[in-house]
């Protein structure tokens, strides 16, 4: 069972996204903010990250940051959502060490195929 840690501030976008994955083979823990993810990130072993850009305390691009500075987690997975789609945002998330990016508003059927691309 491949296992995902889900950052998003927004409550109701956070289960709309628990329920998608409900029926499929991924383990999934949520957090409400970046620091609530790093800590996760740090108890846990993860193959996915889906984080969003904005949050309170740490922004998804400072806990991308912060996770990619050490060497041993470069293996994981990360997945940028954003309503920040402009050009140079996606290029800063991307060479701040997210390895996907994409933007709000999404389908959640589209984040679940995106999802399976990356866990293949």
């Amino acid at each position: 069972m491949k296992r995902i840690l889900l950052a998003e501030d927004e409550e109701i976008l956070r289960m709309l996204i628990v329920d998608t994955f409900e029926d499929e083979d991924f383990e999934i823990d949520e957090a409400a903010d970046g620091q609530e993810a790093l800590d996760l990130f740090y108890q846990n072993n993860y193959d996915l990250i889906i984080v969003d850009y904005m949050m309170p305390g740490l922004s998804g691009l400072e806990v991308i940051e912060k996770i990619r500075s050490n060497a041993e987690n470069q293996h994981v997975k990360i997945l940028m959502l954003s309503a920040k789609s402009q050009q140079y945002e996606q290029d800063r998330v991307l060479a701040a060490g997210a390895d996907y990016f994409m933007a709000k508003p999404f389908s959640p059927l589209h984040l679940l195929n995106k999802v399976g691309e990356i866990l293949r």
